[in-house]
């Protein structure tokens, strides 16, 4: 019997250690700005929680890593200075003595420097970023918020990342602006400045900066109002959230991604959002009440709706909807419906998703700036997926009908210097021209190919595609595109390469597209023009300068 009791005493403590192994807290009383915490892949996720004086103040997923880590994440805990977190973790616990407090983050020094850094693209510190979300600009200041995992390099923990720009070309990464909460998951939104204080949120001469936001459970998606008085360093939740509950409408757990925006003719704001199998209209005097007005079908997720005048003349215009995928329609609309006139089309293609325009851009602008989301991977980094450049989007009269066209904004020219142009060029010599830069880890190419003797031709750089255009099919890269001279031999293209990413606009932004760039060490072919007896008419090359210096 003492033998039996002996195996069961033994057992149980076994699984005593084993409970602590996988399940343990630790507490830091907080003096630094940063609390940084090991990472690995090799690990289960499993949830953390901060406590301060027994009420939760944050929890989320992380792969915490036992061992030795493959990177680390940070939180920025300066708000938190003085108090002590009570720090709980339900996976495994031997990770929790690796997290420390610092006024750097770890790895610091090398931040932006790191071998697949995008050099001219906003990329985050550390963790995954996906869709854009709230762009706007306020006092002299761009607002880029994005979806955001703080805790990995892949997509969990949903939340409002935030970084703000005087340029749109050199960001400035700011701490988390909303995380998740027990309604759900921060999701994708649009942000708008309440000059008229219909909400009810402005202080004084201040008006606040209104979010609206898509909370996230695997039960239903719902939409929810935030609002900051400080240009969107601070937050405060709305506390009768959600204010959109529209599950049971649609039958559909797909409800989300609010675009707000005032609708000046009507004096009332207007809601695109998200429902199902396309976008749908609701209107509102006050942020808070919304009312249902029409449906389009067609589209899916991260809706815009916008006003463009058709060739510059602003007498003249027509409003445009699209969705994440960039397809989009022509049409009118009256402040509670969109009537669509033409589409759906595309302009854009290749890893671009999610695409968001800004909004409160003063009048005397007057541009459509657009950010997309580009879906393209960084081996081995800290962090994952990148924002695209920064283009701006006009409505053009072509032979088909009118067509978006988009283009970088012109504050992109400050990075790049000219390093050469050429006229006139046969295949051989535009490629030792090019020599020169087979090494590039970023550069700008702007080229015009005329085809006489060929029915394809293209660049390729380091046995990649970059451009590839097939006239007899009406093919750029495999997608049909044709020119806006339909017996045209000639085609332009301006070629923007980072590290990590190729973005290419053919003929004055017509039609544009991006790829991630493939890093194949092997391979030494470097630039190369192809093409049957074609003439490079134009060749222009230009160097990058880095926004991280």
């Amino acid at each position: 019997m003492k033998t039996i009791y002996k195996a069961i005493f033994a057992i149980g403590a076994l699984c005593i250690l084993s409970h602590f192994a996988f399940a343990a807290d630790i507490e830091i009383k907080i003096s630094k700005r940063y609390l940084n915490l090991p990472v690995s892949q090799k690990q289960a996720r499993a949830n953390m929680k901060f406590e301060i004086s027994g009420k939760q103040e944050r929890v989320f997923k992380i792969r915490l890593a036992k061992d030795e880590p493959e990177y680390w994440v940070f939180c920025d805990v300066s708000v938190l200075k003085g108090k002590t977190i009570k720090i709980s973790y339900e996976g495994d616990a031997a990770g929790l003595q690796k997290i420390y407090q610092n006024d750097e983050i770890e790895g610091q020094q090398s931040i932006y420097k790191e071998k697949n850094r995008p050099q001219f693209h906003f990329t985050t510190k550390r963790g995954w970023i996906n869709d854009p979300n709230g762009l706007i600009f306020y006092e002299g200041e761009y607002h880029l918020f994005y979806q955001h995992n703080p805790y990995e390099r892949e997509w969990e923990n949903m939340s409002w990342g935030h970084a703000v720009s005087k340029d749109m070309i050199h960001w400035e990464e700011l701490p988390t602006a909303l995380s998740p909460d027990q309604t759900g998951t921060m999701f994708s939104g649009s942000t708008v400045i309440d000059y008229n204080n219909t909400a009810g949120f402005n202080k004084g001469n201040t008006p606040a900066m209104v979010a609206t936001y898509t909370a996230f459970t695997e039960e239903k998606q719902v939409q929810c109002v935030a609002y900051s008085l400080d240009k969107g360093r601070t937050w405060t939740k709305y506390g009768k959230n959600p204010i959109i509950d529209s599950k049971a409408k649609w039958n559909s757990v797909d409800t989300r991604d609010p675009r707000v925006f005032w609708y000046k003719p009507g004096k009332h704001w207007v809601m695109v959002l998200n429902e199902r199998d396309g976008h749908s209209i609701y209107n509102s005097d006050n942020l808070k009440d919304w009312t249902f007005m029409s449906h389009t079908t067609g589209f899916w997720e991260c809706p815009d709706l916008f006003e463009l005048p058709i060739d510059g003349d602003k007498s003249k215009t027509k409003w445009v909807m699209y969705g994440a995928s960039n397809t989009y329609m022509t049409g009118t609309f009256d402040g509670k419906k969109f009537t669509p006139e033409s589409g759906k089309h595309y302009y854009v293609t290749g890893s671009i998703y999610a695409a968001q325009t800004f909004t409160n851009i003063p009048e005397s602008d007057g541009r459509r700036i657009q950010i997309g989301w580009g879906k393209i991977g960084h081996p081995d980094m800290p962090f994952n997926g990148m924002m695209l450049l920064p283009t701006e989007l006009k409505l053009k009269t072509t032979k088909d009908g009118l067509r978006l066209v988009s283009e970088p904004i012109k504050e992109a020219s400050q990075l790049f210097e000219s390093a050469g142009e050429s006229t006139n060029l046969n295949v051989k010599d535009a490629n030792e021209k090019l020599k020169t830069y087979n090494n590039t880890d970023r550069i700008r190419i702007k080229t015009k190919l005329k085809l006489s003797h060929a029915t394809s031709a293209g660049l390729s750089f380091a046995g990649q595609k970059i451009l590839d255009y097939d006239m007899n099919f009406n093919l750029v890269n495999g997608v049909f595109y044709s020119p806006e001279d339909m017996t045209s031999m000639e085609i332009s293209a301006d070629i923007y390469i980072d590290r990590t990413s190729v973005e290419v606009f053919i003929d004055g932004g017509a039609y544009s597209y991006s790829m991630e760039r493939r890093l194949d060490a092997k391979n030494t072919e470097g630039f190369q023009f192809w093409g049957n007896n074609i003439e490079i008419k134009d060749l222009k090359v230009y160097s990058v300068k880095s926004i991280w210096q």
